[in-house]
């Protein structure tokens, strides 16, 4: 086990399409970056965010190109795939991890029986609003559970990134400044506790009265029950059923206008181009 946890590094979020991505996130307030391919088929048009996370809306570019590099062993598009297949076209489907070392994440993974295979190592060209061009090259790990098939978590370790905030990605006219909780679901939440455990290097959990927490530096995952959904943010989960599923993230620092009040929180529900439920702190 590591001696400190990984810190949270982005959301994946499949939509149909980058457009309706980039509508709805800009209705929110958000500042969405130029669209990106993927050298696999994927395309994407990512959120950034100051604290140096990001949501990363993932649409299909080039189906035959999913296709063909899935078949291959690329876990990315495979299971994407999977998601889409079972889940449709707007969802939650995966976290990624910081990591310094890609490599000794996958043999840690594999020696506690949670790799969801072989790494996957790429670059693609990262455009600026103002049109300048960058090269941006990463390398990842990923884990799965196979009990949970339709959520899977990888480490990403940033061979070479250009940096957001140097050209005003990173500011967002609803005053998001980062991502404070990521939300889950799982009838018996502890089930997933050694999964969870093993992907993120935190071994400390705390148990709450809906489910239990992992403190991934500023960062909380909290894994709650149906029920606690419903209490604390008035949310359905997408599924009924066993399975941890990935279901809302809670924002650092803004509160669109024109959303529904549920307790402390402004709350976003599900839309297309937003297959996660959104909350934001009503004080700033």
């Amino acid at each position: 086990m590591m001696k400190n946890p990984r810190a949270f590094d982005h959301a994946i979020l499949p939509v149909e399409s980058l457009a309706a991505a980039r509508e709805r996130h800009e209705a929110l307030g958000f500042t969405v970056a130029p669209d990106a391919k993927h050298p696999f088929g994927t395309e994407n048009c990512c959120v950034f965010f100051d604290d140096g996370t990001y949501l990363e809306p993932l649409a299909i570019a080039q189906r035959e190109d999913c296709e063909r590099t899935a078949l291959r062993g690329n876990q990315f598009t495979l299971r994407d795939q999977t998601y889409r297949f079972r889940n449709g076209e707007n969802g939650f489907s995966a976290i990624a991890l910081k990591s310094d070392d890609a490599d000794v994440d996958h043999k840690h993974f594999r020696a506690e029986g949670i790799s969801a295979g072989r790494k996957l190592s790429f670059g693609r060209t990262f455009t600026t609003p103002d049109g300048a061009k960058a090269k941006a090259s990463f390398k990842l790990s990923f884990a799965a559970d196979l009990r949970a098939p339709d959520i899977f978590g990888f480490t990403v370790q940033r061979l070479q990134m250009p940096v957001a905030g140097a050209s005003g990605l990173t500011e967002h006219q609803n005053a998001v400044v980062g991502i404070r909780e990521v939300v889950l679901c799982e009838t018996n939440p502890t089930d997933f506790q050694y999964f969870l455990q093993e992907l993120t290097g935190q071994r400390e959990t705390e148990a709450h009265s809906f489910g239990m927490e992992l403190r991934l530096g500023e960062l909380t995952l909290n894994v709650m029950t149906p029920e606690g959904l419903r209490a604390h943010f008035g949310v359905e989960p997408t599924v009924m059923g066993r399975g941890l599923r990935l279901e809302g993230l809670i924002f650092n620092g803004g509160a669109p206008e024109g959303l529904r009040s549920h307790g402390p929180y402004k709350i976003a529900d599900r839309a297309p181009g937003q297959g996660a439920f959104y909350a934001f702190m009503e004080e700033r």
